[in-house]
């Protein structure tokens, strides 16, 4: 058995002295893990760091087997990403939701957007929306989709203001006002990607809602919790656009929580 791929690093562990078993999002293969022979010598563990990019010969006696792996770089971002902690947290977030999904199960998408974040990290807010549009797509993938094309009510595409927790479909400002308080926010740049994310609070509202769906149908179902990495994203977010805006984050700024 052997195949060829483009990979994004998720993670590594040691395997015996001086081997490593790498763990990839593949972009024709899924979530897939190999043994790199020699994986922590001087010379591969830069390589091998979470969030490089690189090309990957996978190769094993049967399908089922864990298999070896070559790797050769296409793009160092590793190093980049450990300086940025919105970066840093964003690629652990990812790598926890992509581990919800089985192994070698392809999803392409996702590959494609998880390759989009590494490229934008630097700019805090479109790293916010981008982890957002992950975590959409994530339920997708799931079998948990939302319907945020049409308001549930009224059938109409505009003025889209809130998202029914019962059925996970968009509701319009006029259609949900008697409900507002029961209904969940979706704030205007989650119905288009042609519309940015404008502070903390839009990017707050809106990974709560997907933080509802994720734990109704995803977390609590699997006796899960939400990632660690979650919530520091988003307080690295926080504290990114408050020292941006030329304000000091200090040790006593409440952090974000998502229940």
């Amino acid at each position: 058995m052997e195949w060829r791929d483009e990979g994004i690093i998720l993670g590594t562990r040691r395997h015996g002295e001086t081997s490593a078993i790498l763990e990839l999002m593949t972009r024709e293969h899924g979530r897939h893990l190999g043994l790199v022979r020699g994986g922590r010598s001087r010379r591969m563990q830069p390589l091998l760091q979470a969030g490089n990019r690189v090309d990957v010969i996978w190769r094993a006696r049967m399908d089922e087997h864990l298999g070896m792996m070559q790797v050769e770089p296409v793009s160092f971002s590793a190093a980049r990403l450990i300086e940025q902690p919105v970066a840093l947290y964003g690629l652990q977030l990812a790598a926890s939701h992509l581990r919800l999904l089985p192994e070698r199960d392809p999803h392409q998408n996702l590959f494609e957007i998880l390759a989009v974040i590494l490229e934008h990290c630097e700019d805090t807010m479109i790293a916010g929306e981008l982890l957002l549009r992950f975590e959409v797509l994530m339920l997708e993938e799931l079998g948990f989709g939302l319907d945020l094309k049409s308001c549930a009510a009224t059938g109409i595409a505009s003025d889209l203001t809130y998202v029914s927790p019962k059925s996970g479909r968009a509701v319009s400002r006029d259609a949900g006002a008697p409900w507002a308080d029961k209904l969940l926010v979706m704030p205007p740049f989650m119905v288009s990607s042609n519309i940015r994310a404008l502070s903390m609070t839009e990017i707050s509202d809106a990974f709560r809602l997907t933080s509802f769906f994720f734990t109704r149908h995803v977390w609590e179902p699997r006796a899960q919790k939400a990632p660690e990495a979650r919530d520091g994203f988003l307080n690295a977010i926080a504290r990114s656009l408050k020292n941006s805006d030329g304000e000091s984050a200090s040790a006593e700024e409440r952090p974000v929580h998502h229940e």
